[in-house]
Order: C-alpha cells, then sequence, then structure tokens
C-alpha cells in the first residue's frame, strides 16, 4: 500500500486530521493502546482490565481502531474461535506520546484535584 502524503489541520473541522485526533483522545482509545503495548490481547482480556467499558464500546472502539490501521485483529480458527487484538507498527507509534500523557494524569492528580475543589467552592 502505497502511503500519500497529505499535511493535516486539526483546527479546520473539514479535515480528517480531526477525527484521528478525536479517536487518540478518546479515554478508550488511550486506555486499550496501553493494554496492547505489553503484546497481544483477547477481547475479554481487555474487558476485564478496562473498568467500567461495556462490550459495545470496546467492540467499537476496536473496529474504529483497526479501520484506522492502529490495531490489527487475528482470527485462529479454533473451537472455540481465538481471537487477539494487537498494534500495528503505526499504533505503536501512539505508545510513547499515549504513554506521556497517562504518567502526567496519575503523576499530578493531588493537583487537579485541589484546583477541582477550590474552583467548585467558589
Amino acid at each position: 500500500m502505497e502511503t500519500i502524503k497529505i499535511k493535516g489541520d486539526v483546527y479546520n473541522s473539514n479535515c480528517p486530521t480531526r477525527h484521528v485526533l478525536n479517536r487518540i483522545g478518546d479515554k478508550w482509545t488511550a486506555l486499550i493502546i496501553g493494554l496492547l503495548e505489553d503484546g497481544p490481547m483477547r477481547f475479554s482480556t481487555l474487558r476485564q482490565n478496562i473498568v467500567g467499558i461495556s462490550q459495545k464500546m470496546l467492540t467499537q472502539t476496536l473496529r474504529n481502531l483497526e479501520r484506522d490501521g492502529l490495531v490489527s485483529r487475528t482470527l485462529y480458527p479454533e473451537v472455540p474461535p481465538r481471537v487477539e487484538y494487537t498494534l500495528t507498527p503505526l499504533g505503536e507509534t501512539l505508545c510513547t506520546p499515549i504513554a506521556a500523557i497517562r504518567h502526567w494524569a496519575e503523576e499530578h492528580i493531588a493537583e487537579v484535584t485541589a484546583a477541582q475543589e477550590i474552583y467548585d467552592t467558589r
């Protein structure tokens, strides 16, 4: 497949990069990418590790990530069938930026919570 070089503009609502930014900024996407960073996983394992995600939302998010070329789905012809999800090389390029945001959130949650409490009491 030949890659077409396009200059995106996420500030333009008609630009496809806006859709990509929405996808990678989604909380479920960030959590799925974070888990798949450690290697292939089955649907049930992803669901067990992402507390609060519904089966429907996990299915939808995985399909969207697959469509965007960030995740690949492998169906093994076994009984019962086994399906695994893994990051594509393109999806792997998101690991570092998403991990940085995840670590930032974990490191600064006390400060954010304090700011929210101050704001809410005004």
